[in-house]
C-alpha cells in the first residue's frame, strides 16, 4: 500500500470513529430486543389466560348473583307465607277463643256488672240454685301485678275485713284469702295463717307442710292459676309462685273431680273458691249459707258438680264459713253469715 492509501484509509477511520459507539450501542439493543422477545410472549399468554380466568369468574359471580337472588324471592315468598300462616293461625285462634268465650258466658248467663281496662277484664254474675245464693266474677288477666294477695293491715298476726283490704289497697274486686286461726303471743290476740302465703314471689313466713294436706293456691308469674299440696319447699318454689295462699281441700284438678276428705264432704256451708277454665280465666265464687230465709250453704261435692256444669276445669276452696266475702266496686255483694263481714288474715285483690 502506498503512502497516500495509507493516509486516506487513517482519514476514513478518523472520519467514523465518533459514530462507532453509536453502531455497537444499536447492536446490542438489538440483541436484547431479540432476547426479550420470548418473555414478553410469554406475558401476553399469562395475561391473557387471567383475562379468560377474569371473565369466567365474572360469569360465576353473575351465576351467583342470580342464584341468591332467586334464594331472595324464595325466602321473602316463603315469609309472606308464613305471615299468612301466622295471620290465619291467629285468627281461627280468636275466633276459638271467642267460642270458648261465648260457651262460658251462656253458662254463667247474663252478667249483673263489667269492668274492662288495659289491665283486667272483670264479668260478675249471680248465682242462685235450689237452696244456695251467691256470685261469680270471671277475670281475664291482661297484667299479673293486677292479682294481689294482702296481709291483713300488711302486718302478719293482724285482721281486717275483705272490704277494708279492697280499700285500703284501691281495688275493683276482692275475695278473703286463705286459712287462718287465732291463739295468744305475748298475751295478745295473734292472727296465724295455715299453710303457705306467697307475696310477690316470696313466701310470707318459713315454709309450713304441717299437717300434710293444705294446698297451695294462686298465680305464677304469667298471671296463670297454679296449685298443688306441696310435701317440702321446693315442690312449692318449682310452681313459680307471684301470689297464693292455703286451705282445703282441692276440688277440681285438670277437669276432674277430686276426692273430698270424710269430714268436709256433707256439710252445707258458705263457701269462696277460686279456679281457672281452660283459656287460663280465673273464676271467684263467693257462696251465701248458714241463712235459711236466703242460702243455706252447699257441699263440697255439690259444688264441684256445678263447678264442672260451669265449665271449670280446676278449683280450690278457701277459707269458708263467716269469712266468705266478695267486694266489688265499693261494696260487699254477697250476705255474710255473721250478719257482716268477719275480719280475715289475708285476702286477694284484683286491681282495676
Amino acid at each position: 500500500m502506498s503512502r497516500i492509501n495509507i493516509l486516506i484509509f487513517v482519514f476514513i477511520i478518523f472520519l467514523i470513529a465518533p459514530f462507532l459507539p453509536l453502531f455497537m450501542i444499536s447492536y446490542n439493543f438489538s440483541n436484547h430486543s431479540v432476547a426479550l422477545a420470548v418473555p414478553i410472549q410469554a406475558l401476553d399468554q399469562e395475561l391473557n389466560s387471567l383475562q379468560e380466568e377474569t371473565y369466567i369468574l365474572q360469569d360465576r359471580v353473575l351465576e351467583l348473583g342470580v342464584k341468591a337472588a332467586v334464594q331472595e324471592e324464595t325466602f321473602r315468598k316463603q315469609e309472606e307465607n308464613l305471615s299468612v300462616i301466622s295471620q290465619t293461625s291467629t285468627i281461627h285462634r280468636k275466633l276459638s277463643d271467642d267460642i270458648y268465650e261465648q260457651r262460658i258466658l251462656k253458662m254463667l248467663g247474663p252478667a249483673v256488672a263489667a269492668h274492662i281496662t288495659d289491665r283486667t277484664e272483670i264479668k260478675i254474675f249471680k248465682l242462685a240454685e235450689l237452696g244456695y245464693r251467691g256470685y261469680i266474677a270471671k277475670v281475664k288477666l291482661f297484667d299479673p301485678n293486677a292479682f294481689k294477695v294482702v296481709l291483713a293491715q300488711d302486718t302478719l298476726g293482724k285482721l281486717e275485713t275483705t272490704s277494708e283490704a279492697a280499700e285500703r289497697n284501691s281495688a275493683i274486686l276482692a275475695i278473703n284469702g286463705g286459712g287462718f286461726y287465732k291463739e295468744r303471743r305475748n298475751g295478745e290476740s295473734y292472727a296465724q295463717m295455715i299453710g303457705n302465703t306467697v307475696i310477690n314471689g316470696r313466701l310470707v313466713e318459713p315454709f309450713n307442710g304441717y299437717p300434710g294436706n293444705l294446698f297451695f293456691a294462686g298465680i305464677n308469674k304469667k298471671g296463670q292459676v297454679i296449685g298443688n299440696v306441696p310435701k317440702t319447699e321446693s315442690e312449692l318454689m318449682a310452681l313459680d309462685p307471684y301470689q297464693g295462699v292455703s286451705f282445703i281441700p282441692v276440688l277440681l284438678k285438670d277437669g276432674q273431680k277430686l276426692e273430698i276428705p270424710a269430714d268436709w264432704k256433707t256439710t252445707r256451708q258458705p263457701r269462696t273458691i277460686i279456679g281457672k277454665y281452660a283459656n287460663d280465666d280465673l273464676i271467684m265464687i263467693v257462696i251465701d249459707g248458714r241463712q235459711n230465709d236466703w242460702s243455706i250453704g252447699v257441699t263440697l261435692e255439690t259444688l264441684q258438680d256445678k263447678l264442672l256444669e260451669l265449665g271449670v276445669k280446676e278449683a280450690y276452696n278457701l277459707d269458708g264459713g263467716g269469712s266468705s266475702a266478695m267486694y266489688y266496686n265499693g261494696k260487699i255483694l254477697n250476705q255474710p253469715s255473721d250478719g257482716k263481714e268477719r275480719p280475715v288474715v289475708n285476702n286477694i285483690v284484683i286491681m282495676p
